[in-house]
């Protein structure tokens, strides 16, 4: 494949699109919970961690440590869900819910992720960075646990903003001073491609199971420049581009 002659970068989300977060979460829950309860409580979890987010955006908070974010996240399912409550001594031990964070900073890739990253190094001649909510301590933490590598590391707490806002995509643009039209987002979120193709970046979306749970997924599917189920195909995607 030859270089495309537009494309010079892609951003990438981090948790849930290059990482799966909820093996890593699920296999640091207490051994006496159920498989099924402690996968749905990851991925109840997880979904509470966005809308904390997603109400800190809506008041203009400025970005928090994520570990903050993960444990008020996790106070709230418990406190809600009825079906926790046999669990809930165990979780609201301070010791264990301090694992349970710390789960969050050790994530396995992928299996796909790491090849298709260094073909859009080696066969496209892109730079490759992460730029995602979060803290740039889980960054680092998570491409160690992962062995994923990346050209930078930008968090929402180094850019002092959370996405989907504009100003997350402009800021990290003008760190690698490229147009937006110069760089791919790819991501697990549509409201995260959403946010990117505002300022007028290209876009992929990546299907994970993990991911997007109250999204209707066909209406997904068209609307970004690319839509994959895994990053087998990232490449071509790309290169299509």
């Amino acid at each position: 494949m030859t270089a495309p002659t537009k494309i010079k970068a892609v951003f990438f989300d981090f948790m849930g699109t290059c990482l799966d977060w909820h093996t890593g979460v699920v296999q640091a829950m207490p051994a006496s919970i159920p498989a099924p309860a402690a996968s749905q409580l990851a991925l109840d979890w997880r979904r509470q961690y966005f809308l904390e987010n997603e109400q800190r955006v809506r008041d203009h908070l400025a970005p928090e440590d994520i570990d903050l974010t993960l444990r008020r996240a996790l106070g709230v399912v418990l406190d809600r869900n009825p079906d926790y409550k046999t669990h809930l001594g165990e979780l609201s031990d301070p010791d264990t819910t301090t694992q349970l964070i710390q789960a969050w900073h050790r994530q396995p890739a992928w299996p796909e992720v790491s090849t298709a990253i260094q073909r859009l190094r080696d066969d496209l001649g892109l730079e490759v960075f992460v730029h995602a909510n979060g803290t740039t301590r889980l960054q680092l933490d998570l491409t160690r646990s992962s062995g994923l590598r990346f050209d930078m590391l930008f968090s929402s707490r180094l850019l002092g903003v959370y996405k989907p806002r504009a100003e997350a995509y402009r800021r990290g643009l003008e760190l690698v001073q490229l147009q937006p039209e110069e760089v791919v987002l790819v991501a697990a979120h549509a409201y995260d491609l959403r946010g990117a193709q505002k300022v007028g970046m290209r876009t992929v979306y990546v299907h994970r199971w993990t991911d997007d749970v109250d999204e209707d997924i066909e209406m997904v599917k068209s609307e970004f420049d690319a839509f994959l189920e895994g990053m087998e195909g990232l490449p071509a995607a790309v290169a299509g581009l």
